[in-house]
């Protein structure tokens, strides 16, 4: 009997829990929000009441980044010129912080202290005779989210690491940055057709070469797996200029190895072997 009482007090909850959401969330709609001001050049810092468990913002031209691994109090905040957008986070006991963020050149506050008190309202849904309801968390995945925000800003950024490019038949490639963000290195690469023909992408792979000292000279190469890979192309049309990223785990090099950019096409030979010297590994922006 009390089992039943248990399973029919649940129905009921599941019924119920939504509405209470849905009347919590009405409270808020007329909240007007604040506003935060960023840019290209200086990181704004948010601090708060709680670690962050999760950030987002609703454009590209911006930027949130925090600490995923280990939950920290801050989090930092950049933007590049654009149209104004909003930024949503969620601390660790589901306080719910929400803002207007807009790009402006000239900043005047880079620290912003925010109290308990702003949060809009909590992600927990209210709990009734003290029967546990179930939280169904978002099936987003958090990090391929955080890696396509990431990698869009990055080929939006105008930053160099240095002159690292190789040419063969009119294809054209480079690495144009190394940026290390949350124990990852972040491949910002390009490829250029200048070609008469269309060029059909077979693989592009990264490995690490080390060269073996000796009176037997001899090179062996290890494949780096790519943690994640944005806007990468299968078809570099003639004249055309392509930009992408790639994520891999954090490494660096001693002096006798160097990583190697291998770009390969398919039903054709025009390939490219990009040397990469370990002082661009070791000393990423």
């Amino acid at each position: 009997m009390k089992k039943h009482i248990i399973i029919s007090a649940l129905i009921i909850m599941s019924a119920i829990a939504p509405r209470l959401c849905w009347a919590q969330a009405t409270t808020q709609t007329n909240t007007v929000l604040d506003t935060i001001y960023a840019n290209d050049t200086k990181n704004v810092a948010l601090f708060f009441p709680e670690p962050i468990r999760q950030g987002i913002t609703g454009s590209d031209n911006f930027v949130f980044t925090y600490n995923r691994e280990k939950e920290q109090y801050f989090g930092l905040l950049q933007a590049k010129p654009g149209k104004e957008s909003n930024l949503l986070v969620v601390n660790r006991n589901g306080s719910i912080f929400s803002y207007i963020v807009r790009y402006k050149k000239q900043l005047s506050k880079l620290n912003y202290f925010i109290p308990l008190s702003n949060s809009i309202g909590n992600e927990k849904p209210l709990v009734i005779d003290s029967i546990q309801t179930v939280i169904v968390k978002d099936n987003i995945d958090n990090r391929t989210y955080y890696y396509q925000k990431f990698c869009s800003y990055l080929l939006n950024r105008n930053q160099h690491i240095g002159r690292i490019k190789k040419r063969n038949e009119g294809i054209i490639l480079s690495v144009e940055n190394i940026v290390f963000d949350k124990e990852e290195l972040y491949f910002v690469i390009q490829i250029e057709n200048n070609s008469t023909l269309d060029y059909d992408l077979n693989f592009l792979n990264l490995s690490i070469e080390t060269r073996q000292k000796g009176k037997r000279k001899s090179l062996q190469r290890l494949y780096q797996e790519p943690t994640y890979k944005h806007n990468l192309p299968s078809k570099i049309a003639e004249s055309e200029t392509v930009r992408f990223v790639y994520v891999l785990p954090k490494f660096s090099l001693s002096n006798d190895r160097r990583a190697i950019l291998e770009l390969n096409e398919k039903d054709g030979e025009r390939n490219i072997e990009l040397k990469i010297s370990h002082r661009y590994i070791n000393n990423p922006n």
